[in-house]
């Protein structure tokens, strides 16, 4: 490559360092992973990303409208704006995966799936269901993490809509799940298998055997399943 080649005139003939103007920084991936997720909204899409700035999730979120990635459209309900994607920004989700298998495959001795607050995990959770398996009425789902920070966090599934309420919603649970956060959220990153942790006793849920059973299929667990369990065990196996 010449010396003197502008970074400008670089970018018009590489198709990488194109992209990487799009994408090439800590946060950008990451808010098209919420908004491949469904968040659509301002509020939304930061609380699934905890320690980003608002001002800096202002920045990429024009960023990314700039680049076509994003449309930002009046909200339905009249009060501000909700973020979606274009044609160009739902293609992206293929980069995302193929990023987050690579990065299973290569740096999986630097993940820790478990270290993971109970707010964000649960955040994570509910956006992750599967909606024709959810419930047709309203099911209350109180989980009590009991380690390594002790806190009840309450998930309401109304007519295909979920929720997460930290303080309680105003209704009966209809099952109690208990475990700690370190648990739950390796079941959730694929490491591990719900029955698996039940039978050991490490998950214990109360309540009408129907719903007890029917629960753990509502969720989509491990978006990266076999390649988590792959990688570890090929990392016991070495």
């Amino acid at each position: 490559m010449r010396d003197d080649l502008e970074m400008s005139d670089y970018n018009r003939y590489c198709p990488i360092s194109m992209g990487s103007d799009v994408l090439a920084d800590r946060w950008t991936p990451l808010i098209v992973r919420e908004l491949v997720l469904g968040n659509t909204r301002f509020n939304d899409i930061a609380r699934g990303l905890p320690g980003v700035s608002r001002s800096l999730l202002v920045r990429r979120l024009n960023h990314l409208e700039r680049a076509g990635v994003i449309e930002r459209w009046p909200s339905p309900t009249g009060k501000g704006s909700e973020y979606l994607l274009t044609s160009a920004g739902r293609d992206l989700e293929r980069v995302l995966v193929a990023l987050g298998r690579w990065s299973v495959e290569w740096l999986y001795n630097e993940l820790r799936p478990r270290d993971i607050d109970a707010q964000t995990l649960m955040w994570w959770m509910h956006r992750l269901v599967v909606p024709e398996k959810l419930p047709t009425g309203r099911v209350v789902v109180e989980f009590r993490h009991t380690a390594p920070v002790r806190l009840t966090i309450w998930m309401v599934i109304d007519r295909g809509e979920v929720s997460v309420c930290m303080q309680h919603p105003g209704y009966d649970s209809d099952l109690v799940v208990t475990c700690p956060t370190t648990v739950l959220s390796g079941v959730f990153s694929g490491v591990d298998s719900w029955a698996h942790e039940v039978a050991e006793g490490t998950i214990v849920v109360d309540g009408p055997p129907r719903l007890a059973k029917a629960l753990p299929t509502w969720f989509q667990w491990g978006l990266f399943g076999p390649e988590m369990r792959a990688a570890q065990a090929h990392a016991v196996a070495n």
